[in-house]
């Protein structure tokens, strides 16, 4: 499981076990489709200052990509930097 609820704090963790904290660097390992672009998200794109939230679909890391905007995570598809 990739999230849990400890005294209301967020816990999440990335595909390799390492806890994520707001403000962290991670690095996209799969490549991944996104609803309306024609291209996907590469393997290797590096996603600055990302932000925690306790998504009910699993997308729990809030964050800005270039070339993308605005997007949610899934942090099973992200590794700590």
């Amino acid at each position: 499981m990739s999230k849990e609820i400890e005294n209301n704090n967020i816990q999440v963790i990335d595909s390799n076990g390492n806890q994520l904290q707001n403000g962290d660097t991670v690095i996209i390992i799969k490549n991944l489709p996104v609803k309306g672009s024609s291209k996907p998200i590469k393997v290797g794109t590096k996603v600055k200052n990302i932000r925690l939230t306790d998504g009910d679909d699993g997308h729990n890391i809030n964050c800005k990509i270039e070339g993308f905007g605005s997007m949610h995570l899934k942090s099973e598809f992200v590794k700590k930097v």
